[in-house]
């Protein structure tokens, strides 16, 4: 009888995940792009910050979905924009929903954490819809 409840509890919870991914896709969200060229003898520190500032507290505002910081290793085709050796990735529910939490005050303290330790300020941001 444990074994029926558990297995129905179980089955319960991977259709409740299921949904709302289904509903996070349906949204068409969006995908903010930075492109860092984080200084060398400070990559460890803004990994770090990264990881224990940023997205901690990312994960809190409501449209968040997900956040990944990039070490470029490769360049097959073409050219990486000079002097590039991280990208910033940031996808949100809306628009929107993006732009309260870039204006919030958590934002604004925890963004310089990692901003701090690029060579240049002068980055590229691109924002793309995801289809």
């Amino acid at each position: 009888m444990k074994r029926r409840s558990y297995l129905t509890a179980m089955l319960a919870a991977i259709a409740g995940t299921k949904g709302v991914r289904a509903q996070q896709a349906a949204k068409s969200p969006i995908v903010l792009y930075c492109d860092l060229t984080v200084d060398p003898s400070r990559e460890q520190e803004m990994l770090t910050n990264f990881h224990t500032i940023f997205k901690p507290a990312a994960e809190k505002f409501q449209g968040y979905i997900d956040v990944k910081i990039l070490k470029l290793r490769t360049v097959y085709s073409g050219s990486a924009p000079a002097g590039v050796n991280y990208r910033f990735q940031l996808t949100y529910e809306s628009e929107e929903l993006r732009q309260k939490w870039a204006k919030s005050d958590v934002h604004q303290k925890v963004w310089p954490t990692v901003e701090n330790t690029l060579s240049t300020k002068n980055y590229s941001t691109l924002l793309f819809d995801s289809k």
